[in-house]
């Protein structure tokens, strides 16, 4: 079942595979630490940064001789087989059956020496097993997209619940529910587990459960866009809602004020942070959730969607030791993520950095994290005098509000503390403008403030569906490009057709697009003039060279990353 290859991992990594970066000492390096801490060489490696988990599984496909799988095609797994294969056994040896070929059952494993479960799974078919190679991270998605995998289960759900009791709502919720685990529930349990569920697997970012006058309609936010979902009878709206509300801990009686609360669930590997806002509305109560995958954030800049340039130009300023650093834009374009992959690259055991947020998202190691709270009066303002008593080096205020926290943060800035905040403006030189207006005076903004930028959220084109076409002149135009443009770096454009894997949406996932403007002696001066924004960013693209929040997405449109449509979109210009 299981070929040998006399050679080690770390032979074949440097004879067969001749990866560049790789050396006979860095193998020793590895080698070592795998024996202080009970390790494989191969995941000390990947620990090191010297290989990628790809690069080790080709290896020990090569070792083993046996085939690697870098993607479980969904097209090819049996699901009359995986149905068989019970969840729990699955999930806890991290392998998954992927079709029967021949008469032998082929199954994904990370680790395929592990054979233990290999025989319990023979027994348990009847069947002759073999293992092919996947990441763990692939494999547990082909679980979380298999297993209760049917797209319309909530709607058959609704269907089967007809002349069923509907009110059995509430069971001790202690620790967080795996959503797969939910057979043996009450119809409505299962329905809004179910709800939560297919959200987290088609990588919703909001739940919109909204009542009108004869109906219920429930909506997901996928990628900054809301999609109607489900369509669920009227009669079980008051059911729904209380349920969410009594696994959020609020109030099932009061249905005249808002309520906020929060839930947490897990779904395999992950586990997810739900805010819950429930605002009565004409026909009823009208619920929001909020899904913040802890698995799901961002925290290298190298993947938030930089340009090479403005990478550079963004890692020096970060190692500044005063000055504020500004972030804009309207809610949802990612600010949070951009400021939360910024510390957590400069945080070190030598920096003391110290946030204070509305709400604190994510938790982060080895910083301090302060979640504000204006009904005891702890305002960003207040928390940020306290913060400034505790000896930071580096200050995270969640956004600048008012006159109040932009005095002190911008007092902080002055005293050798480096602040990054955001604030809500459409551009980077609108920040100068709403500083100003909030009575800031000018040579406090000139002095504090190294650099603005703003950013947004595009989508990406789906890379399963993404295929070629070549836009008209006008089109091209709106994002300020030419034909000749395109000609000079690439041969066509992409566009995403639509396809099962991003709901025929023609998009999966979003990157970002960035207007970094440095705050040198010219703006200085402009902003001393009280020159309005205009004026200001007119004069850093003739003269500084700043590219626009549209010119970024017109590179990325040509790298074939977006398309102009969603440019358009985000810019609204």
């Amino acid at each position: 079942m299981i070929g040998t290859n006399k050679k080690s991992i770390g032979e074949i990594l440097l004879e067969d595979m001749n990866l560049v970066a790789l050396t006979k000492d860095d193998l020793k390096k590895a080698e070592d630490i795998g024996k202080d801490r009970s390790k494989y060489i191969g995941d000390s490696l990947i620990q090191l940064g010297l290989i990628s988990e790809d690069d080790l599984l080709r290896a020990l496909s090569i070792q083993l001789d046996i085939p690697y799988l870098a993607e479980i095609d969904p097209q090819t797994v049996d699901s009359s087989i995986v149905s068989k294969v019970p969840l729990n056994f699955v999930r806890r040896n991290k392998l998954f059956p992927i079709s029967i070929d021949g008469n032998i059952l082929k199954v994904a494993m990370r680790d395929p020496l592990n054979l233990e479960p290999l025989d319990d799974l023979g027994i348990l078919l009847g069947l002759p097993v073999e293992p092919v190679i996947s990441s763990e991270n692939e494999i547990l998605e082909s679980i979380n997209r298999f297993y209760k995998q049917d797209a319309d289960s909530a709607e058959k759900v609704i269907q089967d619940m007809d002349g069923e009791d509907l009110g059995v709502l509430s069971r001790e919720i202690e620790e967080p529910d795996d959503l797969l685990e939910i057979d043996h529930d009450a119809p409505i349990i299962k329905l809004v587990n179910l709800m939560l569920l297919q959200a987290v697997k088609d990588r919703a970012s909001d739940i919109h459960i909204e009542p009108f006058e004869k109906k219920l309609n429930v909506r997901y936010r996928i990628d900054g866009v809301l999609y109607n979902i489900l369509t669920p009878p009227k009669r079980y709206q008051s059911p729904i809602v209380s349920r969410i509300k009594v696994m959020a801990n609020l109030d099932i009686a009061e249905k005249r004020l808002p309520q906020d609360g929060r839930i947490k669930i897990k779904m395999t590997d992950r586990e997810v942070d739900i805010r819950v806002s429930v605002l009565p509305t004409t026909f009823g109560e009208r619920i929001v959730l909020r899904l913040l995958d802890k698995t799901g954030i961002f925290l290298d800049m190298k993947d938030i969607g930089f340009s090479k340039e403005d990478l550079e130009r963004y890692e020096k300023l970060i190692t500044h030791s005063n000055g504020i650093i500004l972030v804009t834009g309207p809610t949802g374009s990612g600010k949070t993520t951009t400021l939360y992959a910024t510390i957590s690259s400069i945080n070190s055991s030598e920096k003391n950095i110290i946030t204070t947020e509305d709400p604190v998202e994510y938790q982060l190691d080895g910083i301090g994290q302060i979640q504000i709270n204006p009904k005891i009066d702890l305002t960003f303002a207040n928390s940020l005098r306290s913060i400034l008593r505790q000896d930071p080096d580096v200050i995270m205020v969640g956004e600048i509000r008012d006159l109040e926290t932009a005095e002190i943060a911008i007092h902080a800035s002055l005293t050798g503390h480096l602040v990054f905040s955001t604030l809500h403006t459409n551009d980077s030189a609108g920040a100068v403008t709403r500083l100003l207006d909030m009575g800031i005076e000018p040579f406090l903004v000139s002095s504090s403030v190294l650099a603005i930028m703003a950013q947004r959220l595009v989508r990406v084109i789906c890379p399963e569906c993404k295929g070629p076409y070549m836009p008209d002149e006008k089109a091209l135009k709106e994002i300020g490009l030419t034909m000749e443009d395109v000609r000079r770096v690439t041969d066509t454009l992409y566009i995403g057709r639509g396809c099962s894997r991003c709901l025929n949406t023609g998009y999966k996932g979003r990157t970002g697009i960035y207007e970094l403007l440095m705050v040198n002696d010219n703006v200085r001066k402009l902003i001393m003039s009280n020159a309005d924004s205009s004026r200001i960013k007119r004069d850093a693209v003739k003269k500084n060279g700043l590219v626009t929040l549209t010119g970024d997405g017109a590179r990325k449109v040509l790298q074939g990353i977006t398309t102009i449509e969603e440019i358009l979109r985000v810019t609204q210009e």
